[in-house]
Parts: structure tokens; sequence; C-alpha cells
């Protein structure tokens, strides 16, 4: 049973913002809604994000260079829809900047976060004896989809995780935000029917399925946890819609997509892979549906 009282909430280490809005912005909402204290830490601004529409064009890092700072905008809205706290950057906000994707010019300024070395460690670890979270979520190593940021926050998380234990806070437990294979086909099958047949809820135009492997998964086995999000997809949605910069809601709230308008569901789960932890009990399905399960 979550405790919700006192310190020891959960710490989330996100890449970009919008991040903890897509992967994790309901198990954020839901237990905000138990009273449990959760901060999210995001690495970097997001400078290098690609814009969806005219609106924004020009804030661009190729243009006026201002799109980080409208994304901590966003980012902040996004956080209160989903009732956490104010957004918190690693090492102060524009420490790290976005990187940008691997053999790009924007992986060797001088700030970019894959450079970020042993003092993006220190940083997350002084947050974490700072805030004693009793759950720490992160990314698996792939970063999710691969993208260099997402694969160095989940290095820095793992490191500060340890440096943390040897420094007096050991995390009681330690996930890895990812998406089950299996859920996620069978939602995408759903809007391809009701795209097909012209039903409501049907694709907007000018968005694809997307391809077989192109979405980001685990296979299903792999998955140690689910958290049940759906009486909290109203505030994931209002996340979701505050990073406008980055990404669209469909008309139906069924699904979203980014700037490659590649249509993405809205699970009613969010899933992890307790990496760091003792595993609490488990449902007739084999596994935990409380981050928190077992912690004493």
């Amino acid at each position: 049973m979550t405790k919700p009282d006192g310190p020891g909430g959960i710490v989330l280490v996100h890449a970009h913002p919008d991040d903890e809005s897509i992967t994790t912005g309901g198990t954020i909402a839901h237990y905000r809604r138990r009273g449990v204290p959760v901060t999210v830490v995001t690495c970097t601004l997001g400078e290098e994000g690609e814009v969806i529409g005219e609106q924004w064009a020009q804030l661009t890092a190729d243009h006026a260079d201002q799109l980080g700072g409208y994304r901590v905008l966003e980012l902040t809205r996004a956080l209160a829809a989903l009732d956490a706290a104010p957004p918190r950057f690693l090492g102060g906000a524009g420490r790290w900047r976005d990187s940008g994707m691997a053999g790009t010019p924007s992986a060797e300024h001088p700030r970019a976060f894959v450079r970020s070395g042993s003092e993006a460690v220190d940083a997350l670890v002084e947050i974490l004896l700072e805030l004693r979270p009793r759950v720490v979520i992160g990314y698996d190593p792939r970063g999710g989809y691969g993208h260099p940021d997402h694969i160095r926050a989940h290095e820095v998380a793992t490191d500060a995780v340890r440096a943390a234990a040897e420094r007096g806070w050991d995390v009681p437990k330690f996930y890895w935000t990812v998406t089950d294979a299996d859920m996620l086909r069978l939602h995408t099958e759903a809007l391809a029917r009701r795209t097909v047949e012209g039903l409501p809820g049907a694709l907007p135009r000018g968005w694809r399925l997307p391809g077989a492997g192109e979405l980001a998964s685990v296979p299903s086995h792999t998955v140690t946890t689910t958290v049940e999000v759906s009486d909290v997809l109203t505030a994931k949605r209002a996340a979701l819609r505050a990073h406008a910069t980055q990404v669209t809601v469909a008309p139906s709230g069924r699904e979203f997509a980014l700037s490659n308008n590649i249509a993405q569901p809205v699970l009613p789960e969010e899933h992890y892979v307790l990496v760091r932890g003792t595993r609490g009990p488990v449902g007739p399905d084999g596994r935990e549906h409380d981050l928190f399960a077992g912690i004493v």
C-alpha cells in the first residue's frame, strides 16, 4: 500500500520536455492523486526538437534558437496538468543542451548532454540525497528508442542510484519505463480497424499507422510492473497537449503523434521493468501493480 505522507516519493529522470508526459504522464497523475510527492528531473531543454506547424517554426535551433526556452513553458504547463512539482532541470535550467541525433553537429556542442560526464551523475546524486525517493524511474539501456540523450539519461540515472547508495540513500526501487509490445499492438490494430471501417476515432487526416516494430516497445514477458492509468487519462491528454510544439493529440484523444505524424496510442496502462530492489506482491498476471509494492 502506497504511503503518501512525507518524503520518499518518486523521482523520474527524463531527457527532454515532453518525455515525461508521453511515457509516464499517467503514472505521475496516478500517484499525485494519492498524495505521493513526484519530481520530474529533465536533463535538457529540448533545443534540437522538430516543431509542429508554422506558429513556432522560427524558434528552432537553426533559426532563433529559442525553442528550449519555450519548451520550459510547455513543461511547466504539462506538470501542472499532472499536479506534479514544477520543473527541475539537471544541473539547473540550460546546464546541458539537447544533443540531437547521433552524428549531427549538435552532438559536438560543448554543453551537449552526451558530453556531460561525471558532473551530470553528481548533480543527480545530490537530488536523490535531498529528496530521498523510494522510487526512481529512468530509461532502459536503449533509452527507449535509441536517442543519444535518452541513452545518456539511462547511464546517468543508473550511476546516480548506485552512487547515492554509497553516500547514504539506497533507493528501494529503481525502474525502467518501457512499453509492452502486446498492449501496443492491440491498440494499434484497433486503430487500424477503426480507420479501415470509417468508425469514430479513425486515423486523423495526414497521419499514418506505425509499421511493424517502428514504435519502441519491449517483449511483454520482460515487463514486471503495470500501472493502471485509465482513470487519469484526461490529465495525461492535457499534459500531452501542453507540449504543442512537439505533440498533437487526435480529436478522439485515443492517439497522439509527433512531428512525423505516426500515430501512437494513448494506452490505459504504463509499463515498467524493476531493475533494483525487491519485487512486491503480484497480481494474477504475474506483475506488480504498484511501484511501491513491497516497500515497508
